[in-house]
């Protein structure tokens, strides 16, 4: 077997950032993937009908123009990015839906009497974006270089994530849209984590917007992948892994793996205290997911919203939280809260002319085998009345089928570990926690600082800490195009 300086595991884009940070280096890389295509949860396939093209895992990008490393990598150079103005939508019974536009001014202006609580709320995380997404992009245990961003975000999470949550607003419209951008984290509501996410997603909603990658997740995955082939890089499909003792030597292997999966992958190497670190990693609660294929736009009640790219559906703020606890308690809600996203309203190359995908989840509790097609169908017939009829195809999985799908989203958690206070800033360890006591190994995926999403920084970060500790490379390459 050749030597190689750099071995990754895993093609995901964590996997594919920590790759790319290392060929840039001008280090000899090669990446193993289990699967047959590379990507992980930002895999785009024909999984209903052909030429209808769905993204496998996440669909919208929030990161792809806030994150230090898409911006280092210049990625809205290298692939086309829609960015709609119609951020996100809250659809709500009997009334036109609440909306969280681009624009602050508008979303203020639509608001009525919650709109300057609404600007107020969000104007200075939005004025000082690039340090939120410095801050949101590094652990949080350190001396911070923002004090004044973070102090007004840990201000509103405090606000937003505990009881008094409901003291900001007078009518329901506002709490409503904030509840469903807040609800991602899949966590009791209110929540001090669960609010952290949502508010530097909504930051950002009003900031540069939420992208639409055009061809799906999976161009952003190619531009990655084409990038560090130039570097020299290799990229292997079809390999499963399930020993270190299967790669080529190398002097690093970075793992785009859980954290349980190096138990399994070094059983004899991992010292006990860490070992134990690792099976201390609690899980969250999953996903079961529904991608259609449609043959026209959703009928939403609210016209405005066959353009909107990203809605949270759940009613209001009181229907979400007591559905989001009722998944917390190990039960399957009557009225779920449902994510749903409708790339092909920006992107006409995900579906023939004139037809449309639509992707959508709700939370479940972790390892269902429920399949929960019929009730998000229903959600969204709630708010799009003759939503059924346009359904040509749909895929359907379980949460037991994501993680089939994808071993990293253990039990359907497709955070890879619970975004909870203690796993926001143990994510697995205090300090360095992409490297491991292992010698040459190092985590670098979601399940590390600083956690789920489509922004390569736990792959970059990793890749960093490897250069530095393993080849004494002190300066991060250079990664423009």
């Amino acid at each position: 077997m050749t030597t190689v300086d750099a071995v990754v595991v895993g093609s995901g884009p964590n996997g594919l950032a920590a790759a790319v940070t290392m060929a840039r280096a001008g280090l000899s890389v090669a990446v193993y993937e289990r699967a047959a295509t590379i990507g992980g949860g930002a895999r785009t396939a024909e999984l209903t009908l052909p030429g209808f093209h769905h993204d496998v895992g996440s669909a919208i990008h929030p990161m792809a123009l806030a994150s230090p490393f898409f911006r280092a990598f210049g990625l809205s150079d290298r692939i086309a990015l829609t960015v709609p103005e119609l951020s996100y939508a809250h659809p709500l019974d009997g009334r036109d839906a609440a909306i969280a536009w681009r624009s602050l001014e508008r979303t203020e202006h639509e608001l009525g009497r919650d709109g300057a609580a609404w600007r107020s709320l969000f104007q200075p995380l939005v004025d000082q974006i690039g340090n939120l997404a410095e801050i949101s992009g590094s652990p949080l245990l350190r001396v911070p270089r923002h004090p004044i961003t973070l102090a007004h975000l840990g201000l509103r999470v405090l606000e937003q994530g505990t009881p008094t949550w409901n003291l900001r607003f007078r009518e329901s419209a506002a709490p409503a849209l904030l509840t469903g951008v807040i609800a991602h984290s899949i966590q009791t509501l209110p929540s001090m984590a669960a609010a952290a996410a949502g508010l530097v997603l909504a930051a950002h909603a009003h900031a540069a917007g939420w992208p639409v990658p055009v061809g799906g997740s999976q161009s952003i995955i190619n531009a990655l992948a084409a990038d560090l082939r130039s570097h020299g890089g290799t990229i292997t499909t079809d390999a499963h892994i399930t020993s270190l003792a299967e790669l080529p030597p190398s002097r690093v292997v970075l793992l785009d793996t859980s954290a349980r999966a190096l138990l399994d992958l070094a059983p004899d190497s991992v010292p006990a205290a860490y070992a134990r670190t690792l099976r201390s990693v609690k899980y969250g609660n999953g996903i079961a997911k529904v991608d259609f294929a449609l043959s026209d736009g959703v009928p939403w009640a609210d016209a405005r919203l066959r353009e909107a790219a990203t809605l949270h559906l759940g009613g209001f703020r009181a229907e979400t939280a007591a559905g989001e606890r009722t998944v917390a308690r190990g039960r399957l809600p009557r009225s779920p809260y449902v994510l749903v996203a409708q790339p092909s309203a920006h992107d006409h190359t995900r579906a023939p002319e004139g037809k449309h995908v639509l992707w959508a989840y709700t939370h479940v509790p972790r390892g269902s085998t429920v399949d929960r097609a019929d009730a998000i169908a229903t959600q969204i017939e709630r708010f799009a009345p003759g939503f059924r009829d346009t359904i040509l195809a749909q895929a359907s999985s379980s949460a037991q089928d994501v993680e089939y799908s994808n071993p990293n989203y253990i039990g359907g958690d497709i955070s890879a570990g619970a975004v909870n206070l203690r796993q926001l800033l143990r994510r697995p360890t205090l300090t360095d926690p992409w490297r491991t006591p292992v010698p040459g190994v190092y985590l670098c995926s979601s399940a590390t600082s600083p956690g789920p999403g489509v922004h390569g920084m736990a792959g970059w970060h990793a890749a960093v800490s490897a250069l530095r500790h393993e080849f004494g490379i002190r300066k991060a390459p250079d990664l423009a195009p």
